[in-house]
Order: structure tokens, then C-alpha cells, then sequence
């Protein structure tokens, strides 16, 4: 049974720990954006959401280009009032780019909701997004974090943050823009559970075609279980992924021969070690064209004894779908020097490239 990590959210009490306390002023326009005008920057020439280049803008040009507020945070490391607007605690699923040029900083995956009052993140998009360098300003000794990009400042990074990273990136809510992740015609989402949801994960994660992978809960009769709660095995809720996938490059087809492939659907309520109701084999579909399809495979499996004993998925109507904890996201990723990633989670994701090999991700 993998050990239960214990997530720890330390209020910053100190003007030490604040973002930007004491700075030379404090930006107080009320903030209320939850998604950023992204689309519409026709003052900002150097404004992309792809292009990586590194910029080197006078601070002259970019006052000429850029918001009052945001060129004072943003060019003059100023900070914007604490609880400013719904970007602090809200749980929208997207991208945080940087405000100034539109550099990705961060994923909704990556952000929790802190106490301190500004966005915070406990990891960046890459090692890249975002640079550092020392603060000694106003008395105190902090580390200011900058756009990778066009040097901008974004707030600043303490270790005060939960696991598994430790970090709380403490960000100005008016140097993001934010982009909710929207389906679209060809994207569908489907929610499976076969055992411990960090394998699940890291296996779709790698296969073509697959957009995102969430971990999270469903199928019990808890309001918004905590994992701690779940793993009771009281709940009535198993462990599952919420896989949102592109339909011009996979289909369900590929999605379930993935599922059956890479976990055992024969075992009652465990996989391996992991055992309880919470482990179970299901897939819950949401709408007929799922549950046939599921319905159709099962039955091919079964008819051709491709396993010794008979398949115990279980088929269970889509409810509600229940996020786990942030830490509990890109586990393998994050973790893979733990023991239960290279004994249980490899094992799994090397057959899963073996078999898969034409369509992992390039």
C-alpha cells in the first residue's frame, strides 16, 4: 500500500513570507480578472504565447505599451493589494501566462490555494519559465521570481509551499493571464479507475493523442472526498483519471485497450498490494457511445480468454469527477525516486511502451 504523504499549506504569518511586503507602493485596482485578455493585445507587439525568444525591451518602450498597473508591477516590482480579485483561490482548470509578453509560467495542476492572499503555485511549467535572482530590498532577503521570457517581475518564491516541490511561487494576480482549458469538437474526456490512480496516470500521460491526465476521485456518496478519507475505503469512491483526449489522433478504442492492458481487471477491489473498494476496476462512462464501447471490449476479452479468469470491471454511470490533492498530481514525474514509483508505477509504464511503442508521445 503506498504511504500517505502528508500535504502541509503554512500560513505566512511573517512580512518575511509575503509577497511584496513594504514595497514602494502597493497597486490597488481591484483586480477581478479570472481570465486574462489574452486575445485581444494589439498594443503589445511582443506578446506570444508560443514564441520562447528571450526579449530585451527597454523599460521606456514597455511603459508605452503596457497597462499603468501592470507596467508598475510588472517593470517597477511593485505589489498589488492582498485578496485581489478570484485569481488567489480560484479552481479553474488552464494555463497562467505571463501578463507582459504571454510566456507559459504555469498549469492549473501546479497551483493550490494558499493563505497568503496572491496566486500560488508549487512548481513552474519548466526550468525555464521562470528565472530568479536575490532580493535584499526594503530589509529583508528574498527570492524575487522573473518572466523567463521578458524578464518581468512576477513575485516572489518561498519554501513554505506543500509537496512534494516545498515551494509556494507567490505571484502578483496582475502580472498572469489566465486561459481556461475549454473542450472542443474533438476533444472528449473519459474517467477511469484501475487501482492506484499515480500509474493510471503516468501511463496516459505518454500515449499520443492525450491531452491531459487528472487524478482524482469519483463514484462515491461523499461530497469532495480528501484522499485521506478515501483510502478508508468508506467512502464508496475509487481512484481514478480523468483523461481528456484529441479524437483526431486516439479514440476510445486505443483508450480502453491502453486501460485493459496495463492493469489486471480480473482481481476484485485490489490491485496488487493496493487493496479496498477504492481500487477497483471501473470505468464510468458518460454517455451510450462510452458505455458500448466499453461493453464491446469486455466482451471481446472475455470471448477470447485473453485472461484466465473472468473480467470484474465494473461499468458505473459518470457522476461527478473530485480532484485529488496537488501533490497527488504528476506523481511518477515528480517522485520517481520512490521506492513504489520504480517497483510498481515502471513496471507498468514499460510494458505500456513496449506494446505502445508506435504511439507514445514523440
Amino acid at each position: 500500500m503506498k504511504k500517505l504523504i502528508q500535504i502541509l499549506f503554512i500560513i505566512p504569518m511573517l512580512t518575511l513570507s509575503a509577497c511584496g511586503q513594504s514595497n514602494k507602493k502597493e497597486v490597488t485596482k481591484n483586480n477581478n480578472k479570472t481570465m486574462g485578455n489574452v486575445i485581444n493585445k494589439p498594443n503589445n507587439p511582443y506578446y506570444s504565447n508560443t514564441d520562447t525568444k528571450k526579449l530585451n525591451v527597454s523599460n521606456e518602450e514597455w511603459k508605452k505599451i503596457l497597462p499603468p498597473d501592470l507596467y508598475a508591477v510588472g517593470r517597477e516590482a511593485d505589489t498589488e493589494r492582498a485578496f485581489t480579485g478570484t485569481m488567489w483561490n480560484d479552481e479553474t482548470k488552464g494555463t497562467y501566462y505571463c501578463a507582459v509578453c504571454g510566456y507559459k509560467l504555469f498549469e492549473s495542476t501546479q497551483k493550490f490555494t494558499s493563505s497568503c492572499g496572491w496566486p500560488s503555485f508549487f512548481e513552474q511549467d519548466n526550468k525555464e519559465s521562470i528565472t530568479f535572482k536575490l532580493d535584499k530590498s526594503y530589509g529583508m532577503i528574498r527570492t524575487e521570481a522573473l518572466c523567463g521570457r521578458c524578464g518581468s517581475h512576477l513575485g516572489h518564491l518561498f519554501n513554505d509551499g506543500p509537496e512534494p516541490t516545498g515551494k509556494r511561487y507567490c505571484m502578483n494576480a496582475v502580472s498572469l493571464d489566465f486561459v481556461p482549458f475549454k473542450e472542443s469538437s474533438t476533444t472528449e474526456t473519459i474517467v477511469l479507475g484501475g487501482g492506484c490512480y499515480w500509474c493510471v496516470e503516468a501511463v496516459y500521460e505518454n500515449l499520443d493523442g492525450v491531452i491531459k491526465v487528472e487524478s482524482g476521485f469519483s463514484g462515491g456518496t461523499v461530497e469532495n472526498p480528501s484522499y485521506e478519507e478515501v483510502c478508508t475505503g468508506r467512502t464508496g469512491a475509487a481512484e481514478v483519471v480523468e483523461i481528456t483526449y484529441d479524437k483526431t489522433k486516439t479514440n476510445l478504442d486505443e483508450i480502453f485497450k491502453v486501460f485493459f492492458t496495463v492493469h489486471d481487471p480480473t482481481t476484485l477491489n485490489r490491485q496488487g498490494a493496493d487493496v479496498g473498494t477504492q481500487y477497483r476496476s471501473v470505468i464510468f462512462y458518460k454517455n451510450e457511445e462510452q458505455k458500448k464501447a466499453a461493453e464491446s471490449i469486455i466482451k471481446e476479452l472475455n470471448d477470447n480468454k485473453v485472461y484466465s479468469s473472468k473480467i470484474v470491471t465494473s461499468l458505473e454511470p459518470f457522476k461527478k469527477f473530485y480532484p485529488a490533492e496537488d501533490y497527488h498530481q504528476n506523481y511518477y514525474n515528480n517522485n520517481k525516486e520512490k521506492p513504489y514509483c520504480q517497483m510498481v508505477i515502471q513496471p507498468k509504464i514499460e510494458k505500456f511502451e513496449k506494446i505502445f511503442k508506435d504511439r507514445l508521445k514523440k
